[in-house]
């Protein structure tokens, strides 16, 4: 740390010691957002961010609701002066009437949350402020605009050149192993065995994105087998006892689980990025790997079966067909795919490659799919082509056998 930062950070602990005793301190949360809203001074505004963060921390859920709505409706824009300044501009444009519009037009609360982020910790602190504010959003829509800017922010915040990728393996810090095994989100890690089965062998990799501000706090990560022709079973990748391969010879990588970490950033895309970073510099590592391909669960097959009478219907030779239809043809009403995992690799210029029958035989696999699982395939020549045709039509780029097991399902069907 530079002698500059040391001398700020020992001027703010001593500041923020002389402001904790200050009478203010007992104020209504409202009156230290308004004073930190209006405070042109940076010691005294960390000192009140700090303040606020912690009161914040300590509030039960009801309290955090009033916080919530306070920002919500008290720190809102003007109509009237955002109609005003439109006006203006509009009549006269100009550097001034056009920064008269920006400020009517953003509300004070994106200030304020700018503010609090001053302080060290503060971007994790909001972070799970949102999380909290999601919880209630679907309860009151009059939140609903207070997410949006969040939103706002962390889309700024989050972007894509302020991620730092880092490999994860059985090497690195506990407390980093530790969260991997909380958030893993697709196939839980039962046990430290397990997670080393994942982290250790030569044929197995390990990527997460993580956030400056958050450097121990993995955002997103994708766990790679290294394999030989494409699999068609979560069981036989995670098995225990398998026989490890040279990584030198793999010719496919398989992303077979890939988790968001923070349930305050929903709404931000991670993903798209993530895969194609690591498909770069599992490239450069691996020449040989020729085939890059998922092996994803399909978490609505199952309801979706129910929803159309064909649960019945869906004995273990018919599945693949059924997947296949429903991962083609299955609508949400703004017609995309209604697969929410479908959703997310097409988006990202994938193709459905293969499904598989029996491919995950756990409670949850059999629960959401009846066991299916499907390969999306990420053909380096063709992503860009399939990703523009599903942003402009919602088009479902798939290999010639998944169609025609989809077509076959559904004339057996009328």
């Amino acid at each position: 740390m530079s002698l500059l930062a040391d001398l700020l950070s020992s001027v703010f602990d001593r500041s923020t010691k002389a402001f904790t005793a200050a009478q203010w301190d007992n104020r209504p949360i409202e009156e230290l957002v308004a004073d930190l809203i209006g405070n042109h001074g940076e010691i005294k505004g960390m000192t009140l961010a700090r303040q606020i963060l912690d009161r914040y921390a300590a509030m039960e859920t009801d309290e955090k609701r009033d916080f919530f709505l306070h920002l919500a409706t008290g720190l809102d824009i003007n109509p009237e002066t955002v109609r005003e300044a439109l006006n203006a501009y509009e009549a006269e444009p100009s550097k001034a009437t056009y920064r008269s519009f920006m400020t009517a037009a953003e509300p004070a609360r994106q200030e304020l949350v700018r503010r609090l982020n001053q302080v060290p910790g503060a971007t994790g602190s909001l972070v799970k402020m949102r999380k909290d504010l999601l919880g209630m959003v679907k309860e009151d829509a009059s939140l609903a605009a207070l997410d949006l800017d969040f939103r706002h922010l962390f889309l700024s915040w989050f972007n894509r050149g302020f991620l730092v990728l880092r490999p994860i393996n059985w090497a690195s810090p506990a407390y980093i192993l530790e969260k991997i095994i909380a958030y893993e989100a697709v196939h839980a890690i039962d046990s430290w065995g397990d997670l080393r089965r994942r982290m250790q062998p030569s044929d197995r990799r390990c990527f997460a994105f993580f956030h400056p501000a958050m450097p121990d706090e993995p955002l997103i990560f994708v766990e790679v087998a290294l394999t030989k022709g494409v699999p068609g079973s979560i069981q036989d990748v995670l098995a225990d006892g398998r026989d490890v391969m040279d990584a030198e010879l793999a010719d496919t990588a398989v992303f077979y689980s890939i988790s968001n970490c923070q349930a305050g950033l929903a709404g931000i895309s991670f993903g798209n990025s993530l895969i194609k970073q690591v498909v770069d510099d599992l490239s450069r590592e691996l020449p040989g790997l020729k085939t890059f391909v998922t092996l994803s669960p399909i978490p609505g097959l199952t309801k979706w079966l129910a929803a159309e009478g064909l649960d019945e219907s869906a004995t273990p030779e018919r599945l693949p067909g059924l997947a296949a239809r429903y991962l083609i043809n299955a609508k949400r009403p703004n017609g995309a795919p209604l697969d929410p995992v479908a959703r997310f690799h097409l988006g990202n210029g994938a193709k459905v490659h293969a499904v598989h029958a029996n491919a995950d035989t756990s409670p949850n696999g059999q629960a959401q799919s009846l066991g299916v699982m499907v390969n999306y395939l990420y053909d380096l020549s063709a992503i860009a082509q399939n990703h523009e045709h599903f942003a402009a039509s919602n088009k479902v780029a798939a290999s010639p056998d998944v169609k025609a097991l989809a077509r076959a399902a559904e004339k057996s069907d009328t």
